[in-house]
């Protein structure tokens, strides 16, 4: 009998050799190099045949019947928004996050709402028995006659009960679970991983059924497996948050049938995962009235604006190196406004260390950001407080200028209603709108009048 034939595959980016490396040769990555047994006959390749036997064939483009399907709305208005409006049927939604962070949670929620509006929705899990899914449940108050638990593993079997079923939506908890009989490497394999999403499109794509997969994450956030994994599916969610604290953030990194970097907030409680309605409260609840080194920012995140806190410390460098520390924000971005502010507004800030967060955990990355990193550098630095009824949005450049941002009218739409008095704008920012009653925009053209205007200095 032939000896049969190992190639060692990089469990994170599923490069192939013939021999064991340390260290992949290309992805970069230690000790991801597992041996697995090659299939000495290639599977053909399947072509896609629905449930009720048709193949696919080529079409002329005008002469293929479109039907614009309506979105499927569950009861979370934060899910909806992060999908870009509803679920769209025959969908292939994949999420992923951190262990215990409530992705089976919120998926089992999801199930049930949908099963009580009168969707079929089949619950396969690999990690947890029928009896452990019924006590998530029970606690989440989850009850309805079309919600199917199925715990299995093999995808032959899951294939045949949903061909058998025909159900609206399937949950897959989790992809790295599952094992396809073809593949003989181990199960959470590289090589297990990408057939078993290449079957579950296959379902999702010929028969109309929304599923969703599970996937864990690695230890640097990315999700396990390889990255064609997210190049398959068509939306790409991830479930944020610390586990020391109840607030939770769905973001959406990719969604062909919406906006990308959507924004969700839940909280997690007793009973399950609640939406949050107004985000921004949450985030300035706690900010200090006359604190120095704060400023308020509305960012864009998709869509909807978000009043976020930014803190500042600077205190004089005991060392000789500065030291450049920052959460939440871009330490690049940070070392580059501090450099502005020392060439354009006179701070001397190269002797002093930085510490700079953004309130409440959420990430931001956008350019009308700079602006309020820079008014709470400022504020730290000269101990001044800022107004607690200002707010400020604008992107700084190298020059001290204050340059143009988008949607501004969004922007201080949501700051007046938070009750907001004042908000700086970019002066260039003012064409072409009126600005809103109840709130005064203020139109600041450089770096250093806006912290004579706001700071009085």
């Amino acid at each position: 009998m032939a000896k049969a034939k190992t190639n060692f595959v990089c469990q994170n980016c599923a490069y192939s050799s013939p021999r064991y490396l340390g260290r992949c040769p290309n992805c970069g990555e230690w000790n991801t190099m597992v041996e697995e047994v090659v299939t000495p006959t290639a599977k053909p390749q399947s072509t896609r045949v629905s449930a009720s036997g048709q193949h696919s064939h080529p079409q002329l483009m005008n002469e293929i019947k479109h039907t614009s399907e309506t979105r499927v709305k569950t009861e979370m208005g934060e899910l909806n928004r992060v999908l870009g409006g509803g679920i769209v049927p025959g969908s292939l939604i994949l999420i992923g996050g951190d262990p215990g962070i409530g992705k089976s949670t919120l998926l089992l929620q999801v199930s049930g709402q949908l099963s009580a509006t009168g969707g079929k929705v089949l619950y396969v899990s690999g990690e947890e028995s029928a009896p452990q899914i019924k006590m998530r449940a029970d606690r989440l108050v989850v009850n309805s006659d079309n919600l199917y638990l199925y715990p299995e593993t093999d995808m032959a079997s899951i294939r045949a009960n949903i061909e058998e079923m025909q159900p609206d939506y399937v949950v897959i908890d989790s992809v790295q679970t599952m094992q396809a009989p073809d593949v003989t490497s181990a199960i959470g394999s590289v090589s297990q991983i990408r057939e078993v999403t290449g079957e579950l499109m296959q379902i999702a794509k010929t028969n109309g059924i929304t599923i969703f997969v599970v996937g864990h994450v690695t230890k640097g956030g990315a999700i396990a497996g390889p990255k064609i994994l997210e190049h398959m599916v068509d939306t790409v969610l991830y479930f944020e948050g610390d586990l020391h604290h109840t607030y939770r953030i769905l973001r959406a990194v990719k969604n062909r049938f919406g906006s990308t970097n959507e924004l969700g907030i839940f909280e997690m409680r007793e009973g399950g995962l609640y939406e949050v309605a107004n985000p921004s409260e949450i985030f300035l609840e706690e900010r200090l009235k006359d604190a120095t080194g704060s400023a308020i920012v509305v960012s864009m995140e998709g869509t909807r604006p978000i009043l976020v806190e930014v803190q500042a410390l600077i205190t004089p460098s005991v060392f000789g190196n500065a030291q450049r520390t920052s959460s939440g924000l871009d330490r690049n971005r940070v070392s580059l406004l501090m450099a502005v502010l020392e060439k354009r507004a006179n701070l001397m800030l190269q002797n002093q260390d930085a510490f700079l967060k953004a309130a409440g955990g959420v990430k931001l990355d956008e350019p009308a950001i700079d602006l309020a990193i820079a008014l709470s550098i400022a504020s730290s630095y000269k101990d001044t407080a800022t107004e607690p009824t200002d707010c400020f949005v604008g992107e700084v450049g190298l020059t001290g200028e204050i340059r143009r941002v988008s949607r501004i009218e969004q922007r201080v739409a949501e700051a007046k209603k938070l009750g907001f008095k004042r908000i700086f704008v970019p002066k260039n920012n003012l064409q072409g709108w009126v600005p809103p009653k109840g709130i005064d925009v203020v139109g600041v053209s450089t770096l250093r009048q806006t912290l004579k205007l706001a700071l009085d200095v």
